[in-house]
């Protein structure tokens, strides 16, 4: 049956059995607690305070401060943190608004594994922003159960390889996407896009990203949110089939047919419940 919005019932349930998936993860500078207020109502789906690369050295420690204050309450939407020290997380891991931390310049799976030690059980993302990270990129990413995910520092990776062209990069982002699947992870999400006024260039690299496996993308401004979140929604062809292959799925076990002969294993089919999660945040 489908519904005012052009969902089927199976759309519907996929809505009501998970939360909804994270596609925008908004950074703002920690130094600026105005602008981190400013994001919050922006309408990201995470928003991530930085302390590290868009603090001057001489305001991190207002930084911290600030945003432990702004930590010492939950917040609708979940707050990330990225640390600019391992010295910053004693301030921060027991504080209620505070959802996960983002670790920077990750080389070995002992960086990871010294912050959870500090981390009080906290989700940790490794950021990977050197050609030694992603040589290791399975390694950090099965590093510690606190790690819940991965994800390329590109402004950073791409100094240290040289690399003048985007399509320098597609090998290490390949990589990622590979070690984060092979590390039980959800798909990485995109680097930020620098250049806030090119949201049609925007655009084509997230649909490249989410082409090449990727999930969501970092924003550093609002404007560029509704291109993220539109370029990972599935498109109304690819619910469809995904809603063919589950409600197929939902009549027979193992390996099945579809009507028009094509055959679908266990892999497709969870591949679909994914689309139809994604497709379940726009009911």
């Amino acid at each position: 049956m489908t519904g005012p919005a052009g969902h089927t019932e199976l759309t519907r349930r996929a809505r009501q059995a998970t939360p909804p998936v994270p596609l925008t993860w908004l950074y703002a500078p920690g130094d600026r607690p105005s602008v981190v207020r400013k994001a919050l109502a922006a309408g990201a789906d995470v928003v991530i305070v930085d302390l590290e690369d868009s603090v001057a050295p001489e305001r991190r420690a207002y930084a911290l401060a600030a945003t432990a204050e702004l930590l010492a309450e939950p917040h609708p939407v979940p707050i990330h943190v990225r640390i600019h020290s391992p010295r910053d997380i004693p301030a921060l891991a027991p504080l209620p608004g505070l959802v996960a931390l983002r670790v920077p310049k990750v080389t070995h799976p002992t960086d990871i594994t010294r912050i959870a030690e500090l981390a009080q059980g906290l989700p940790l993302y490794a950021l990977l922003e050197n050609a030694l990270a992603v040589e290791r990129a399975y390694a950090i990413a099965a590093a510690h159960p606190s790690v819940h995910g991965i994800a390329l520092g590109e402004a950073d990776l791409r100094a240290d390889l040289g690399v003048r062209e985007d399509g320098g990069l597609d090998w290490p982002r390949g990589r990622i996407v590979v070690a984060a699947r092979a590390a039980a992870l959800p798909p990485p999400v995109q680097s930020v896009h620098p250049d806030i006024r090119d949201l049609d260039a925007l655009a084509a690299g997230c649909a490249r990203g989410r082409a090449m496996g990727f999930l969501g993308r970092a924003a550093i401004h609002p404007r560029q949110l509704p291109v993220i979140a539109r370029a990972y929604l599935p498109t109304p062809d690819e619910i469809a089939a995904a809603e063919e292959v589950v409600k197929a799925a939902e009549t027979e076990e193992g390996a099945l047919a579809l009507p028009d002969g094509r055959f679908v294993d266990a892999a497709v089919v969870e591949g679909a419940r994914r689309v139809l999660t994604l497709a379940a945040r726009a009911v």
